[in-house]
């Protein structure tokens, strides 16, 4: 990041606060609990997002009155988002962490930032991970308080502008990140056109917060009180810091972050694959399994990983998976992993795909026999044990139904995912 401390300068530093009428009192709830989805996640490192938005008009259009709207937009937003605005601490009167979303210490901090540095090579789909390190705003954690979301917004001068955000893994899975997004996006353009100290959000975007539906017991065991164990063991005894614990390992050097997109007509062609080809015949075959199931047989045969089994993790969303299910807009954790231990062989070869297919498959349908909870008190313990590397999925910004897959490789490993990535798709 030293490199490019010339290149940007800070403009504005500040915080932004919910929009509440002051001549009312302010009768919200202050707290609100960590469910044992939320705990799992309280020592994980914050997940980052950059938005890259082109912009031909004026700096001073840029802060006259795209700057002004983003700012009382994300105010605006946050009435209905307000635990967002607040912090985790662990109470010394409290067996497990909460969120604290007190008046007078509710609010995300903002910063403004310009920079010199190309718009064009750092929205690429390819860029090297370390030239977007001052893009990222940070969070304030402690041992004894960690605030929720920061935003950063860069500004390339005449070229377009990037919004960051840093979030708290306990605070919000992906879907419940995507959804604040879209509360934000939507409230942002309304505003534009209707100036408001108050803006409904269509039931497609109104978030649920409520915990109480989430059952804390699994065969007659508290979860979150197992969770809080585990966590009390890590760095303890009895340790209930809130600062975020390493799971970077060796640094890796070179490393590129990277796009790639599986266009509509590509996910129907591997669909296509595998209903055909598959030993075990499925009807419907998700866009996720086909994707997940494409991009680990390819990041495989791009690492020849010198070891007999390779283990995946899938991520499940668990709202609709629950007894009884909650509200797909649910804000919080909710996401189970699921382990699958995978032959090497069967991964690397011809047949990558179609291994991995069956793999993931049979694991999903697994959870449907025994339940998306069994087995969830052990997942600290299995979780803090450490990997090694992942990859995201996300809409693609055509907003045409094609998957966004995110990766950092290092540029041998990037070239060869690559060449798998294209031909494979060839291939079929």
């Amino acid at each position: 990041m030293e490199k490019h401390e010339e290149s940007f300068k800070v403009v504005q530093v500040c915080n932004v606060e919910p929009y509440l009428d002051t001549t009312k009192p302010f009768s919200s709830p202050t707290s609100l609990p960590l469910t044992f989805f939320d705990l799992l996640w309280l020592r994980f490192p914050p997940v980052e997002l950059l938005f890259f938005y082109e912009l031909t008009n004026s700096t001073t259009f840029f802060y006259d009155t795209l700057l002004p709207n983003l700012k009382h937009s994300l105010s605006l937003t946050l009435q209905h988002f307000l635990p967002l605005a607040g912090n985790i601490t662990w109470p010394s009167d409290s067996s497990k962490p909460i969120i604290n979303y007190v008046k007078g210490d509710n609010s995300i901090s903002f910063n403004v930032v310009e920079s010199k540095e190309s718009f064009k090579d750092l929205s690429s789909h390819h860029c090297e991970a370390s030239k977007r390190h001052h893009l990222i705003p940070h969070l304030k954690i402690s041992h004894e308080k960690a605030s929720l979301l920061a935003i950063q917004v860069t500004l390339f001068p005449n070229n377009g502008f990037c919004i960051g955000i840093t979030t708290h893994h306990a605070a919000l899975d992906g879907k419940s990140l995507s959804t604040f997004m879209k509360s934000w996006s939507y409230v942002a353009c309304s505003n534009s056109k209707h100036d408001s100290s108050f803006l409904s959000l269509p039931e497609t975007l109104t978030p649920f917060f409520d915990r109480s539906l989430i059952q804390d017991h699994n065969n007659g065991i508290g979860i979150s009180d197992a969770y809080v164990v585990d966590l009390m063991k890590q760095g303890g005894p009895n340790n209930r810091s809130l600062k975020i614990m390493n799971f970077s390992g060796p640094v890796k050097h070179d490393v590129v972050k990277s796009l790639f997109e599986l266009t509509p007509s590509n996910i129907q062609k591997l669909k296509e694959h595998g209903k055909n080809d598959m030993k075990m015949k499925v009807i419907n075959l998700s866009t996720f399994l086909v994707t997940s199931a494409y991009i680990l047989a390819c990041l495989a045969k791009a690492e020849q990983p010198k070891v007999e089994k390779v283990v995946f993790i899938i991520s499940m969303d668990c709202r609709s998976r629950l007894d009884p299910s909650i509200s797909t807009m649910y804000i919080g954790n909710c996401i189970a992993g699921q382990k699958i231990v995978f032959e090497t062989k069967n991964l690397v070869g011809k047949n990558g795909f179609l291994n991995a297919l069956e793999g993931i498959n049979k694991a999903l349908n697994s959870v449907k026999d025994v339940g998306v909870l069994n087995g969830a008190e052990n997942w600290v313990s299995n979780m803090y044990s450490g990997f090694e590397g992942a990859f995201s999925l996300g809409e693609s910004r055509n907003n045409n139904g094609g998957i966004e897959i995110g990766l950092a490789l290092n540029k041998e490993e990037l070239e060869a995912f690559s060449t798998i990535f294209v031909e494979g798709l060839e291939s079929i």
